[in-house]
């Protein structure tokens, strides 16, 4: 699969896309990140560290979140996306599930568009994706989180979002899918599809899976988010023996071992 000027290989390795989220907000790092030197400077650090693709963000999607207009959403990425591009040979992913965004985000160079709604917010999102003929990350949600087969239903909803995808003109080798760990799922249904990622196999997609510092680790560990690097350790290994093509993180140097490591006994010593 081509990102930008990169090829990534769907299977044999697991590769890091690292958070940027240029929000005040955000459940981790808000306010961080949200001026311009600062998240060039971090993407740079991430970079150093082994990241292979940066994910930038400009909505938090934290429980309680509050909603920003396309227009406020725009002016926090699309400058961000144009400087990451002018400074750094690596692919860039925007995560945003509005069409707005997402046209502003390929105009500035975006190249990959990294859906939480897996194009079930905005009907117009497809499209825009199609039309630019880029590969997009498409993640399982929900408004109403009753499940009756938890797995089952959240293959039900993947299906759904690929044929919304392939509707619009989106190709088979330019989507990846996300469980959605987080999002629309009790903590018991998180530990569960994180588990049961080989089950989503049946689509032929690569998977990204996005755990990092999240409340299913805290809940775990009883540990607030800017202490649960090692919970988040587990889950990447977790992806690596599942066969995921991307892990979604923030502590990129040590996610980055953990992968080495894994991959590294799972062939025999043969890396």
């Amino acid at each position: 699969m081509k990102i930008g000027n990169r090829e990534f290989q769907p299977q044999g390795h697991t590769y890091v896309m690292g958070i940027l989220n240029v929000t005040p907000d955000s459940f981790s790092d808000g306010g961080k990140w949200n001026d311009r030197d600062r998240a060039l400077r971090h993407v740079e650090e991430m970079l150093e560290q082994g990241a292979d693709i940066i994910d930038i963000g400009g909505e938090s999607t934290r429980p309680g979140y509050t909603a920003v207009p396309d227009e406020e959403e725009i002016a926090r990425t699309a400058p961000v996306i144009e400087a990451v591009k002018a400074r750094f040979n690596v692919p860039v992913s925007l995560d945003t599930c509005k069409a707005n965004v997402a046209l502003a985000g390929i105009c500035a160079g975006a190249d990959l568009i990294n859906d939480i709604w897996g194009l079930k917010y905005d009907k117009k999102i497809a499209n825009v994706i199609a039309e630019a003929g880029l590969p997009c990350c498409l993640m399982h949600n929900r408004q109403n989180p009753d499940y009756h087969d938890f797995m089952q239903d959240v293959a039900a909803d993947l299906a759904e979002t690929i044929y919304l995808a392939e509707k619009a003109g989106i190709a088979d080798d330019k989507i990846i899918l996300d469980p959605g760990v987080g999002f629309a799922k009790s903590y018991e249904q998180n530990l569960e599809v994180i588990n049961c990622l080989e089950e989503l196999k049946v689509f032929g997609r690569p998977m990204l899976l996005g755990c990092s510092r999240k409340s299913v680790i805290g809940l775990t560990l009883d540990l607030p988010a800017d202490q649960r690097v090692e919970g988040t350790l587990v889950t990447t290994v977790i992806a690596v023996m599942k066969g995921c093509m991307f892990v979604r993180v923030h502590d990129i140097k040590e996610n980055v071992r953990a992968i080495r490591m894994t991959e590294a006994i799972l062939k025999g010593g043969r890396y």
